[in-house]
């Protein structure tokens, strides 16, 4: 499914195979379906993350790094 990134306060880089988007507050960013990518941020961030319930966030497989969710606002 695609994911919706909002950047609520500071900057989040998103890193695909073949770039690195930057994400600057009050921007949003769309990965689509798919596309392999990690997002991450070198100081705090504060971001919405917008994707269908039951979305697992290690990709397809999960591990000790997988987080709940389901957490809806």
């Amino acid at each position: 499914t695609d994911e919706l990134f909002l950047v609520l306060s500071g900057q989040l880089e998103i890193a695909m195979r073949d770039r690195t988007v930057t994400v600057c507050e009050g921007e949003l960013f769309v990965v689509p379906k798919g596309v392999e990518h990690q997002p991450r941020a070198h100081q705090e961030c504060h971001i919405l993350l917008m994707e269908p319930r039951g979305v697992v966030n290690t990709g397809e497989a999960e591990s000790e790094l997988t987080a709940p969710n389901d957490e809806w606002i």
